[in-house]
């Protein structure tokens, strides 16, 4: 095979970043302005004074794949925690990172990575572009004290928050979240323990059930295999959350926080499928000449694999109930054919395929992506890479499919849209019974970001990545201004239901006080 059959560098994936400028011409004239009063703010039945935050990586602050001052700071928790101070409010604290490089360390040893940074094209690690980082913040040797008034961690499931392991260091690697070990008040300490210690008179429980689906959707559908042995002890399993277990916690949580007469905000699950993270890389990236698409489809490489692909489904129809319709379908579904030019698509596994292995052991469930699939936003950097260095004939993507880890089939697709389906139902149920409690819907929000975009101030925000100005650099989580826009819709949801005013007064974040994108040499 030709050194020239693929290069990672043909993969488009972003496109270049628009430079914005405005410039505004002072007009020669006369004229008067009118100056709006606003009312006063009220905090309605509402009382702010010591507000709790409870949830994943968005309401830590988490941003650009990592944690970092920076982020923090502009938590939409954090951005709340300034509006509620006019209003009655406390002091807010959060576990706040030791520097703006992102990353963990535990002992010294780096257990997390700094964060990225746009790299003029895509975006690229930060140690890219200014160089190796140390990682001060150590889990182990600079643990912070609390209490936290933010007790948003990384990472957690719904039932994570209910598990007395999850902080103690012993676990790490394990049960445990690095993350919740540096901010936990004792190794036996659970999340809703540490947040119901401070009495909250007021809280928001962000983004529950967004991590029980999102790890299976990173890894790929990884955690399909296990389904039906839910793991809900390791920190790190990619499993999907059983819909009732994740009503009995919820049911819990809800209840909890609660149980004092505190008021609070909750949010439903969005399709996590609409982010950036898994709508960038396209299905089809690969450019070929005419003599590299010849050799892939010779019989040197999948023409022996189309044609026992046929004798395989002939042999299905004489000697099974296998119709021939069916079978028609999936040959079609299967073949593997590249043409010369640019847009193929990539081979992929999927486990979904008939298993023909019992007929001709060298016919596994392999087929080129549509536009069904989902590729993850790393796959833009493994794609067109060589499996055995210098080996053209090992090149990811195409002579090598691409196994599990990168792409979403379809079906691994709707088994995510049905957990969060059954978990959204759940929380509109729960906290429609409660007086007690106002419901943000992030679905919504993200659908409309992905679709036509959202007014924020002057800036269309949308989901686009990089361009987007609401999501992140790591396509999952937001950005500052991204986590103001929440906010504000936090703030709605209370004014609606707590009979608050700060909408109506003012009192809400502005978009230009927040940026998209923090620069490398944030320190």
């Amino acid at each position: 095979m030709k050194n020239t059959i693929i290069n990672s560098k043909y993969i488009v994936v972003l496109s270049a970043l628009i430079a914005f400028t405005s410039c505004n011409e002072i007009e020669d004239v006369s004229r008067e302005e009118t100056v709006e009063i606003l009312p006063e703010l009220t905090s309605g039945s509402a009382d702010f004074s010591n507000y709790v935050s409870l949830g994943a990586s968005f309401t830590s602050g988490y941003t650009d794949g990592a944690l970092f001052m920076a982020g923090q700071n502009n938590s939409f928790p954090n951005l709340l925690a300034n509006q509620f101070a006019l209003a009655g409010g406390g002091n807010f604290t959060q576990p706040i990172t030791n520097d703006n490089f992102g990353g963990l360390a535990a002992g010294g040893t780096r257990i997390a990575e700094p964060r990225l940074v746009f790299g003029g094209s895509t975006p690229v690690p930060l140690e890219t572009v200014v160089g190796p980082v140390t990682v001060s913040t150590d889990i182990v040797l600079n643990k912070p004290t609390g209490p936290f008034n933010n007790m948003g961690v990384p990472g957690a499931k719904s039932f994570h928050l209910l598990s007395t392991d999850y902080g103690n260091l012993a676990g790490l690697g394990s049960t445990a979240n690095p993350y919740f070990i540096r901010m936990a008040s004792s190794s036996n300490a659970s999340i809703i323990e540490d947040a119901m210690a401070q009495s909250p008179t007021f809280f928001t429980l962000s983004e529950m059930g967004g991590n029980d689906v999102l790890s299976f959707a990173l890894s790929g559908g990884l955690g399909k295999d296990q389904k039906g042995n839910l793991d809900l002890t390791t920190y790190g399993s990619n499993d999907i959350t059983d819909p009732n277990i994740f009503a009995s916690v919820f049911n819990g949580l809800l209840t909890t926080l609660t149980s004092g007469g505190a008021k609070g905000v909750v949010t439903n699950v969005p399709y996590i499928t609409d982010l950036p993270h898994f709508t960038t890389v396209p299905h089809n990236p690969i450019p070929l000449d005419a003599d590299t698409a010849a050799y892939l489809n010779s019989a040197n490489v999948y023409g022996a694999y189309n044609a026992g692909i046929v004798q395989a489904f002939d042999y299905l129809v004489a000697n099974t109930p296998f119709t021939q319709e069916l079978a028609d379908a999936e040959i079609a579904k299967r073949t593997i054919t590249f043409t010369a030019g640019a847009g193929n698509a990539v081979v992929i596994m999927d486990e979904d395929l008939t298993d023909l292995t019992a007929i001709n052991s060298a016919l596994v469930n392999i087929r080129q992506a549509t536009a069904d699939d989902l590729l993850v936003l790393s796959a833009s950097s493994f794609i067109g890479t060589e499996a055995i260095p210098g080996n053209p004939q090992t090149v990811n993507g195409v002579a090598r499919p691409l196994t599990d880890q990168w792409v979403l089939t379809p079906e691994e697709q709707l088994a995510i849209k049905d957990a969060t389906d059954a978990y959204n139902l759940t929380i509109k149920t729960i906290s429609d019974a409660n007086d007690n409690v106002a419901l943000v819907d992030l679905n919504a929000i993200l659908n409309e970001l992905a679709s036509t975009g959202i007014m924020f101030d002057n800036y269309n925000l949308s989901a686009s990545l990089v361009t987007g100005g609401a999501v992140s650099l790591d396509g999952i989580h937001l950005t500052a201004r991204g986590y103001a826009l929440m906010a504000n819709k936090f703030l709605e949801a209370i004014d609606a239901t707590f009979n608050s005013n700060f909408v109506a007064s003012g009192n809400i974040t502005k978009a230009g006080d927040y940026p998209t994108n923090y620069s490398p040499t944030l320190q």
